[in-house]
């Protein structure tokens, strides 16, 4: 492929298992003539194993702004950067945000290239059916504030996604089964594409004692995923209170949405009941 000038590549790289890497990542890595990095040490290694030569400059958390500074001035010399994080896409439970922000508001062009992704990695492999899910990344770490967090999405209609790091790992589940029922399934997907790569399900009730029971459990890198919550029952109060409003004249849209929030039924069930009423 050809480099273009005064581009901000965003290079997704390996959370393990380096044959993810992509064709075409290797190739931006080999033609850039800067690459910045979460942590120029942690990097070095993974672009020598693949031949890249560019120098590199550190763009992490602490100094995004002045990162940015950097970047943008080489893109105004006409040199192109690619940006990557220690694992996986940046910016994604990662620095990355504001230094892209302030590349598009300086008027360059940014390029992501796509790959690795723990949160869809774990999700892909999660075996969980709900239609949509909720991406958090990490949790606060104090325990009010995780509770308070917790109690914020805990009734959405998702399957939840976060990431832990693994010294944090058992008081986070037991928030979860604490704040979220014991009842909901939680998947925990950990050191994944690595060698001792586990993707276990059990309800949330069940966790603290799983990871307890072998201390190998509680090493790696965590991604946990959490059922959303089961509908409410319908017991016919739904469909009573949905005609009722459909009688009033309510479009299909606001009556449903009404009698999900009258009677706890569940919306997208109110919605298509609706529509089959309006037909008949």
């Amino acid at each position: 492929m050809t480099e273009e000038s005064s581009v901000l590549y965003v290079v997704a790289t390996p959370i393990g298992n380096l044959g993810d890497m992509t064709q075409r990542a290797i190739a931006v890595l080999h033609q850039v003539p800067w690459i910045a990095a979460e942590d120029t040490r942690h990097s070095a290694p993974l672009l020598k194993h693949f031949g890249c030569a560019a120098r590199l400059l550190a763009a992490h958390e602490h100094n995004e702004e002045a990162a940015a500074e950097q970047i943008i001035a080489r893109l105004a010399d006409g040199q192109s950067v690619a940006f990557v994080s220690d694992a996986g896409t940046p910016a994604v439970s990662d620095p990355g945000a504001r230094l892209v922000a302030r590349v598009r508001s300086a008027g360059y062009r940014v390029v992501p290239l796509p790959g690795a992704c723990a949160a869809v990695t774990a999700l892909s492999a999660s075996g969980l059916t709900d239609a949509q899910f909720l991406f958090y990344g990490f949790l606060p770490a104090k325990p009010k504030q995780r509770e308070d967090a917790l109690r914020e999405v805990a009734g959405l209609p998702y399957a939840l996604v976060f990431y832990e790091a693994p010294h944090r790992i058992l008081e986070t589940v037991a928030a979860l089964a604490d704040v979220l029922g014991g009842e909901r399934t939680l998947v925990m997907a950990r050191e994944l594409t690595k060698i001792f790569e586990t993707i276990h399900s059990c309800p949330l009730a069940e966790a603290h004692d799983w990871l307890s029971t072998d201390g190998n459990r509680q090493r790696g890198e965590f991604v946990l995923l959490v059922a959303a919550p089961p509908a409410a029952a319908d017991d016919g109060e739904g469909e009573r209170v949905l005609k009722l409003l459909l009688a009033e004249g309510l479009p299909v849209k606001q009556a449903a949405k009404l009698a999900h929030s009258i009677t706890g039924a569940a919306k997208n069930a109110m919605y298509e009941l609706a529509l089959d009423l309006k037909k008949s």
